[in-house]
């Protein structure tokens, strides 16, 4: 039996809890991989079937209950805080509670979510990789996430009860065999981390569910001012995020939109999930300005990314890739960057795991941008030597439709850490890397294709080898751009050659015209 410092030891002694994790993996043993330790439990499931039965809870109480008896309180022994981004170097105390709505530093600047690493490093890297990989594929509440499966690295001292999980995560990391061997040059080892494929389509409900099981904490506790609602400004994916899990918790959700600037399918998400929804005339950015002087008068809570609570979700997906590869870094991952909270996300996942042992290294970061909104890739070009915001032109990649970034400097920072790089991708380029995705089996979203059509310009470059690990950001499903693809299928954009169209052919209903019409499509090798 598993000893009590060991992270199996609550999965051992409290099966009732989850499945049962056979006795022989003692944490004197040497790290089994996740394959292992899936073909060693199948092999064990029909002998403990009984006692997985046995040790079920009791038939009136939810899994949620189950957590609350077990852990009635969070773990002391981790704490997370906000500070000022970068440190504040004349005031280097200065520092607030989680616990309290703060959305800025006493300079204006932004904030940061700070973990006491030390007491983490207590525990060796083998430790967490133990732990986290034990928690994988689970029921246990709330462990079942790919975000609160990593909790401690998270929020630790928010309780079970007060967490608000769709179980979101654990998204596929898709070998692109055909696209890596055929159109880029043969390159073996490429992969795309699907993160739309998530409850609202999205990545961001890898930060959602952090930022309203923090409200859903507020909410509980008594407060000067007492908060109503939660509010954001959105692009289309924030506010489909933000609206489910707000329902999912009973909180009032408020949603800044852009008129006529997003797709159906982003705007029907909050609207079914009861939102208050406000189209307004303008662009994201002044949505942004509207909804921040909105906060600061009612008492809403500002759920964009100036909050960097959702940023301590979405690291997760970078410590999901390094479970995925168990435990091997790649050499570059490939991130669609918009308002540029989640390329600083990944770098804190990565380097949260090469501080406290997990991994000995960090890989490096490429943003990638829309050249009609990039803002980034211009600071980048001039040599970090001048930001300038700018009015962000029409894109298919309508989420990363942002001229003034919130976190361009948490950007920066990740990418100079990283020896990262910036990219951009032309209108045409990021819908003809789409298509050309999807002909390979994938159904991609047009950020998607800003971030594979940056991994072309690199791979023709020769900055990135035929032999390196690459990992490219899906950032959201593609049945929520539909209305992109059939516009480049129908060969309808405007200046835009669409070279991997394939519209549907019209046949008359007989079967001379239908066997023309194949004979000609097997010419063209399109059977």
């Amino acid at each position: 039996m598993a000893s009590a410092t060991s992270p199996l030891s609550f999965l051992i002694s409290h099966p009732q809890s989850t499945k049962p994790i056979p006795s022989s993996l003692s944490p004197s043993l040497p790290l089994l991989k996740r394959s292992n330790l899936m073909r060693l439990h199948c092999a064990t499931s029909s002998t403990t079937s009984v006692s997985a039965a046995r040790h079920r809870r009791p038939a009136e109480e939810n899994i949620r209950q189950e957590a609350s008896r077990l852990h009635p309180d969070c773990d002391s022994k981790y704490s997370a805080w906000y500070e000022p981004f970068p440190l504040n170097e004349e005031d280097p105390e200065e520092k607030y509670s989680l616990d309290e709505v703060v959305y800025r530093s006493k300079s204006g600047g932004l904030l940061d979510v700070k973990h006491d690493m030390a007491a983490l490093a207590q525990k060796p890297g083998s430790y967490w990789r133990e732990l986290f990989d034990s928690r994988v594929g689970r029921t246990a509440w709330p462990y079942g996430s790919g975000v609160w499966s990593k909790k401690e690295f998270v929020l630790p001292c928010i309780s079970s009860d007060e967490i608000v999980s769709l179980f979101e995560g654990n998204s596929n990391l898709f070998w692109a065999e055909r696209l890596g061997k055929e159109h880029l040059g043969g390159m073996p080892d490429l992969w795309v981390k699907h993160c739309g494929i998530s409850h609202t389509g999205s990545f961001k409900d890898l930060g959602m569910t952090v930022l309203v099981s923090q409200v859903n904490r507020l909410r509980k506790r008594p407060m000067s001012r007492p908060i109503t609602g939660v509010g954001c400004a959105s692009t289309g994916d924030t506010s489909a995020a933000l609206s489910a899990y707000c329902a999912a918790a009973g909180i009032p959700a408020i949603v800044f939109l852009p008129a006529d600037r997003i797709s159906i399918a982003q705007l029907i998400q909050p609207v079914s999930n009861g939102a208050t929804v406000l189209s307004l005339d303008t662009d994201f950015d002044g949505c942004m300005r509207l909804i921040r002087e909105v906060t600061a008068e009612l008492p809403i809570y500002l759920a964009n990314s100036l909050n960097s609570l959702r940023l301590e979700g979405q690291k997760t997906a970078a410590i999901e890739i390094l479970q995925q590869f168990d435990w091997e870094v790649p050499d570059w991952v490939i991130v669609p960057g918009g308002n540029l909270g989640n390329i600083y996300a990944f770098y804190k996942g990565f380097e949260m795991c090469r501080v406290l042992g997990l991994v000995d290294r960090v890989p490096r970061l490429v943003c990638a941008q829309a050249a009609n909104a990039n803002p980034l890739y211009r600071y980048y070009k001039s040599g970090w030597n001048e930001f300038n915001a700018i009015t962000a032109e029409t894109t298919f990649a309508s989420a990363i439709q942002i001229g003034d970034p919130v976190s361009i400097d948490r950007a920066v920072f990740a990418l100079k850490a990283t020896n990262g790089i910036v990219e951009e991708a032309t209108e045409e380029e990021l819908m003809d890397a789409m298509s050309l995705a999807d002909r390979t089996g994938m159904f991609a979203c047009p950020h998607t294709g800003v971030a594979l059509a940056a991994l072309t310009k690199l791979r023709d470059s020769k900055v990135i080898g035929v032999n390196d690990r690459t990992v490219v950001v899906s950032t959201a499903h593609g049945l929520k751009f539909a209305q992109s693809k059939v516009d480049y299928h129908s060969g309808t954009i405007a200046d835009m050659a669409c070279r991997y169209k394939n519209p549907p052919i019209s046949v008359k209903a007989n079967f001379g015209a239908v066997m023309d019409a194949l004979k000609k499509s097997l010419n063209n090798g399109n059977i």
